[in-house]
Order: structure tokens, then C-alpha cells, then sequence
């Protein structure tokens, strides 16, 4: 089954009781195929899915909200803002990036059990939470439950992703560099699994609305993960108003997630609001020699009546192997990361 965009979808039951009865439509969707994605869509979850993603995506917006210098407590120059909240910190298209505001933590292994050496050198994996310490209670005022919303719906989404990798296995067996390690151990064992809760500010007053001639890459630009899968829900829209905010319909057809076949064709794809994505990162696509290659995708505002008053919310989950663990003969995922971290962080500030 595909989606109007040519996403390829499947249901959360048959990956449950039968992964491996899916090889067809995992290589349509991960598969060298000009037309492929690198996203697949499941189907079907179990209901608690819906109230995990709503809670935590509303806190997402309530932690938004927060004072400027509150939001800062939690911010970590030493794990270069990839524990905590980030904003302002990453490069993208060569300039900080302020469109949107994000949150980083484990949400599988609260304490990594890796030696001090590797805590020392690689601190945006093997840290500690910062959730853990929001407010003298657990709980800052305004985003009270914060860290349960943030490991519910992380580790649901990572379970989804290990059952996916299973399904995943005899496709990737054939293109992997190093197949001594099956693709389900390397994530379900690892350490530095990685989620992000991430709030797009709406367009300031200052910006001239969106039209259709504006870049498809206005609110988040053109990236890989660096992941081997991410899980990715649907987005959540919220619409100020003076008193309170709505979750609204996405704001125009131009708004969302856009994505680059891997013929280069330019493709909108749209994520139902009960079901998560899951696309190919670039690690993948390293320890596959390229045979399994990342796509480009980014987000885009569009041409949006009221822009100014409408955020969007939503959550990503990045799975991967350990750091010593090897892509190729000659390069790690630890060694791999510190590439993509030394292009994307140099310490910008706001």
C-alpha cells in the first residue's frame, strides 16, 4: 500500500506478528529505486500512540513558551546542545538556525553503561538527561510532566523502530558492510539512541508572508539525518489566539515535510496523524557503501494566510549503533558523528 505521494505504508500488525513477510515493501521503500523515499509509514498503532503524541507535543509548545532565560537553564554547551534545549546552536544553510527550537534526550538509557573515556569524548551521546532535572520538583511550572511525556512517546517509538529493524534485517544483510552484527542488535543494544522534540516558531511579523515562489526549505533547511533509522510523527499544528491555543489543520497545501527521491524528484509527503514515519539516515548509507542512500528532506512554511500566529510541533527519534561500532573497515559511528556535529556546531549563539 502507498500513500498519494508514493510513501510506502504498512500496518502495525503485520510488522508485529510477521516482519519478516515484509522484504517486498521494505525495499520499496529503503531500495535503490529511482521513486524510492527512504520513508515508510505504519499503520494501525495502538491507540495509546495518540495520547503520547498529543501530550508531549502540547508540552513541546508549553516549553516554547517559557521565558527566554528559563529555556537556557537546559541548555548543554558541553554535549554541543544535543542534551537539553538547543536553539540558535545549529548551522543549517551556513547561518545559526532560529526558526526552531529544540529539545534533546535519551529516552531509553537514562545512565549510558560505557566507560569514562567514552563519556569524556563523546558527551552528545553518554550524558545525562536534562529533563531528569526540571525544577526543584521534577517539574518546571508550565510543562509539568515533561519528562514521562518526553520517554512514553520516545520509547514507543523506539520499540516501533527495533520491531521495523527486524523486518529491515534480510534486506540490509545484503548491503551492509559489516554483517557479523544484525541490524535489530545495533540499535536495540545501543547507547546513544537520541530523541528530539522540536517547536518551529511561528513566522515573526517582520517576514513577509510565504508565497509559492519562497524556498521549499523555509523553516527547516535541506538535511540527512545521520541516523541509521529516525522515527518521525506527524506533525502538530497550534494556533495562537488571546485566549489560549488550538491544534489547527496544517496551515496551507504547501505546508510540511518535503522529501528528494533518489532520482531527485521533489515529493511532499504527508504523515497521518495516527501513524509514525520512519526514513534512512546517513549512517546507513555509510555502512552500506552508498548502496542504501540517506534522501534530503526539509520543511516548508508555504503560502500561509496568519503564519505569524501558527507553530508546529513534533518529534523525531534517532536510532544508531554505538560509537565504536564500524560503518566501514576505517570509520566508526563515533568517529562518523563527530564529523556531522563539527559541521553543524561551532558554538554560534543568539
Amino acid at each position: 500500500m502507498t500513500s498519494v505521494e508514493g510513501a510506502v505504508s504498512i500496518a502495525y500488525e503485520d510488522l508485529v506478528s510477521s516482519p519478516l513477510s515484509l522484504t517486498n515493501h521494505i525495499e520499496k521503500a529503503f531500495g535503490s529505486s529511482t521513486e524510492s523515499l527512504g520513508i515508510i509509514i505504519v499503520r494501525g498503532l495502538p491507540p495509546i500512540y495518540s495520547v503520547y503524541r498529543e501530550r508531549l507535543l502540547k508540552l513541546s509548545y508549553a516549553f516554547a513558551k517559557l521565558d527566554g532565560h528559563v529555556r537556557e537553564r537546559y541548555a548543554d554547551p558541553r554535549s554541543r546542545y544535543n542534551f537539553g534545549w538547543s536553539h540558535g546552536k545549529e548551522i543549517m544553510n551556513g547561518k545559526p538556525d532560529v526558526l526552531k527550537g529544540s529539545y534533546y534526550a535519551n529516552p531509553v538509557v537514562e545512565n549510558p553503561d560505557v566507560s569514562p573515556a567514552l563519556q569524556e569524548a563523546y558527551p552528545e551521546y553518554y550524558n545525562k538527561n536534562i529533563c531528569t532535572f526540571l525544577g526543584p520538583n521534577g517539574d518546571e511550572i508550565g510543562v509539568d510532566g515533561f519528562e514521562n511525556a518526553f520517554k512514553d512517546l520516545g520509547k514507543f517509538i523506539f520499540e516501533v523502530g527495533c520491531q521495523l529493524a527486524i523486518a529491515c534485517q534480510p534486506f540490509a544483510l545484503s548491503h551492509l558492510n559489516d554483517s557479523s552484527v544484525p541490524l535489530p542488535e545495533l540499535i536495540s543494544t545501543s547507547n546513544t539512541v537520541k530523541a528530539r522534540l522540536l517547536h518551529y516558531f511561528p513566522p515573526t511579523g517582520d517576514s513577509p508572508p510565504a508565497d509559492d515562489n519562497d524556498a521549499v526549505d523555509d523553516w527547516c533547511g535541506w538535511h540527512r539525518d545521520h541516523s541509521i533509522l529516525t522515527g518521525l510523527c506527524s506533525a502538530m499544528y497550534l494556533q495562537e489566539h488571546d485566549s489560549g491555543v488550538d491544534i489547527v489543520p496544517s496551515p496551507s497545501p504547501g505546508s510540511g515535510l518535503y522529501i528528494r527521491t533518489r532520482g531527485g524528484d521533489l515529493r511532499k509527503v504527508s504523515i497521518p496523524v495516527d501513524c509514525l514515519a520512519f526514513q534512512t539516515g546517513e549512517a546507513l548509507e555509510v555502512a552500506t557503501g552508498g548502496k542504501l542512500r540517506a534522501t534530503p528532506h526539509c520543511v516548508r512554511v508555504g503560502p500561509t494566510p496568519g503564519a505569524d500566529k501558527i507553530s508546529r510541533e513534533t518529534f523525531a527519534v534517532f536510532m544508531q549503533p554505538d560509537v565504536e561500532q564500524h560503518l566501514t573497515n576505517s570509520c566508526t559511528f563515533g568517529q562518523f558523528s563527530k564529523e556531522v556535529f563539527d559541521e553543524h556546531y561551532n558554538d554560534a549563539v543568539v
